[in-house]
């Protein structure tokens, strides 16, 4: 009776050793292919920026710096290229790097030609940028059906290897016993493994990754924790970049809005028509640059998962009259009413996402209010949950584009009195926001109903204050 215990289990162990090897190999490939697409997107943001100046500045020693930067590019395209088999990947990187080729070949060549104005070059120029990151967004979609497919592929192996192992039951029933530890023993840890890859591919990488098991499974395990840490690392400079390009681009912006503003009010001298025109459209594109900037920073809240750990306890109608004084200028230009509901309703949460939260609606509601409207803002606790509702009555959202208002750089129709074009993320800054609350988020919307448009959260961890302060 023992040959068919001896038999299964050396057939188990032999399908979990090859398993363990398959896994690694899939990990390796993922932790490549996550590792260059890293890489190309840093890369071609310098090449882009060092395209840029080198077209204003004319200096020799950034086209050199350009090109350098090519080269690294077309290396780095190279060794993802070579990584992976995959057909289409082959195929994006050949049109990745025709483009980079072709942009390299025409950069320099018509910044020395010279031509009326730098904007006859950055045109061009940023519209193959913009064919490069098309490539590389879909590079990235791609590696990540692929990375998809490997865990697919890992799952469907350790539930093959399960399977097996519990037909081997049926050869001994006596080593029912044996055989159920030693799968758990094997699947335990394959599980374990399973859950942290899809924790990565979730973008969570505050957690270590251990397994306890065969040698096989701890290499496994070892480099899916150094492929952490690297994402990790490159989640934490990828968000100081974001704060550090932003705040370096609202240093000399708002020096320029000052300017502007000067020039406009007619306070350097009196302006002529055209002259008046053309500081009011400098104007409107430096408030419209100064938006951007801060969606910027209000996004990178969203993708740094290591920064905003911290809860505690919040008066949520303090929390709302803050971000409405934040806003006043702008409830005061359209000349709206503001219904805010005083309660003592409080939340445990971080606070500045709260602020982002609500920031985001306030001004999608007061961007879409009409002159001299009303905006009511509701908070309600119900089992343990904050709901909080703010309604304005515009125009509302018809029927097809209330599928898309929370999809990133989605715009709707613009307001007619709308002075500034936004950018499309405030929704889905705050959508991915509530997510990591574990709230909800929707909306009621009619077209051109009174009952405008009605956005409603619900967050956990809400309470009713009893005492003062």
């Amino acid at each position: 009776m023992a040959i068919p215990l001896v038999i299964a289990l050396l057939f188990g162990a032999s399908q979990v050793n090859s398993l363990s090897s398959a896994s690694e190999g899939a990990i390796n490939d993922v932790k490549k292919l996550l590792d260059s697409q890293q890489l190309l997107k840093s890369n071609q943001i310098k090449m882009e920026r060092s395209a840029a100046q080198y077209i204003v500045l004319r200096d020799a020693a950034l086209s050199e710096v350009y090109l350098a930067q090519s080269q690294q590019i077309l290396s780095i395209i190279l060794q993802l290229s070579a990584t992976s088999n995959d057909d289409e990947i082959q195929k994006l990187s050949k049109n990745y790097m025709d483009t980079i080729t072709e942009l390299v070949e025409s950069t320099i060549p018509q910044a020395e030609a010279q031509p009326t104005t730098n904007q006859d070059i950055l045109q061009p120029i940023q519209k193959k940028f913009g064919m490069l990151t098309t490539i590389s967004e879909k590079i990235n979609l791609r590696s990540n059906a692929l990375n998809s497919q490997h865990i697919d592929h890992i799952k469907q192996a350790a539930q093959s290897t399960r399977d097996i192992m519990i037909q081997s039951l049926l050869i001994i029933p006596i080593s029912v016993v044996i055989a159920a530890l030693f799968i758990f023993l094997i699947t335990s840890p394959l599980k374990t493994l399973a859950q942290s890859i899809y924790r990565l591919q979730q973008g969570k990488f505050d957690q270590k990754i251990t397994a306890t098991g065969s040698p096989e499974i701890q290499e496994i395990a070892h480099a899916l924790e150094h492929m952490r840490t690297r994402l990790h690392a490159l989640e934490l400079q990828k968000s100081s970049f974001i704060r550090h390009i932003s705040h370096e681009l609202k240093t000399p912006l708002a020096a320029i809005r000052e300017g502007t503003e000067l020039l406009y009010d007619n306070s350097v001298g009196e302006l002529n028509a055209e002259q008046q025109e053309i500081s009011h459209i400098i104007k409107n594109s430096v408030f419209r640059l100064q938006k951007h900037i801060e969606d910027l920073l209000d996004f990178n809240i969203v993708l740094d998962s290591t920064s905003l750990q911290d809860s505690e306890k919040i008066l949520i109608v303090q929390e709302i009259k803050q971000v409405v004084s934040a806003r006043a200028l702008d409830i005061k230009r359209k000349k709206i009413q503001l219904n805010i509901k005083e309660n003592s309703l409080g939340i445990i949460s971080n606070r500045k996402q709260i602020n982002v939260i609500i920031d985001n609606l306030l001004s999608n509601a007061i961007k879409y209010s009409p002159s001299e409207g009303i905006i009511d803002i509701d908070t309600l606790l119900t089992d343990g949950h904050l709901e909080l509702s703010i309604t304005d009555y515009g125009v509302g959202i018809n029927e097809e584009n209330q599928k898309h208002v929370f999809d990133a750089f989605f715009q709707g129709p613009p307001p007619s009195d709308s002075l500034i074009k936004g950018s499309g993320l405030g929704l889905t800054i705050v959508k991915e926001l509530i997510l990591r609350l574990n709230g909800d988020i929707w909306l009621n919307s009619q077209q051109n109903q009174p009952s405008g448009t009605k956005i409603t959260i619900n967050i956990p961890r809400a309470f009713q204050q009893t005492e003062p302060g």
